[in-house]
């Protein structure tokens, strides 16, 4: 795989790539996204080389670099984009799916936590979320069902979106320095990241946070 994407880092497809996996992971969250910009930031940071002709026509070895700024923007904009869709989804999604919101224990406590949270003036639980499995998803979901207001859920989800795609991108960048464009760097940056996502899951699940629900919320839009 770091073969692969290290050949594609020579061409700009491996920002849509990148965008199209971030963007869909928030319905799909088997995508491996974050596995994905590892290496693509990986491969990035340990170059790539190919054969270009110079002036006289001889061959000669020439190595590109991509922006490792782009991939991380393109990771943080098609982050929040993906975020957006699923909270209008879930806010405009009919009765059907507000149904089957309502069966799903983990979107219903996901719903009075963020609504609490965010009617504090906090959406940390945003952020936090970004980096849990399946949390992106169901804290999304949760905020549109509720029918939070987009201006308390967007500015939470830009910067969860920052964060997320920051670290991801500052691990395959400092794993490939440290370690070097390997198998070794690849995994030891996927790791990390994780171990990020497991840390997360557990602050997500703490009792503490339930009782967040009893505050008072602020009136939904309209």
């Amino acid at each position: 795989m770091l073969e692969s994407v290290g050949a594609l880092t020579g061409s700009p497809w491996i920002y849509a790539v990148v965008a199209l996996s971030v963007l869909l992971d928030v319905f799909l969250p088997l995508l491996p996204s974050g596995v994905l910009v590892i290496t693509a930031a990986t491969a990035a940071a340990a170059g790539t080389t190919g054969v270009a002709a110079d002036a006289a026509g001889a061959a000669r070895q020439v190595t590109e670099v991509p922006s490792l700024l782009a991939l991380l923007l393109c990771a943080a904009t098609a982050s929040v984009l993906g975020d957006l869709a699923a909270y209008r989804l879930a806010r405009h999604g009919g009765e059907r799916l507000d149904r089957a919101i309502a069966r799903s224990r983990r979107l219903t406590s996901a719903q009075e936590r963020l609504g609490a949270a965010l009617s504090r003036g906090g959406g940390v639980l945003v952020v936090i979320a970004r980096f849990a499995p399946a949390g992106r998803s169901v804290v999304s979901l949760g905020a549109g069902a509720s029918q939070r207001k987009v201006k308390e859920f967007l500015p939470w989800s830009a910067v969860a979106g920052l964060a997320w795609a920051g670290y991801s991108v500052g691990l395959g960048y400092f794993g490939a320095q440290w370690l070097g464009a390997s198998w070794l760097g690849t995994a030891v940056s996927v790791l990390a990241l994780f171990v990020a996502g497991s840390f997360a899951a557990l602050l997500m699940r703490r009792p503490a946070a339930g009782a967040a629900a009893a505050a008072t919320s602020v009136p939904t839009a309209s």
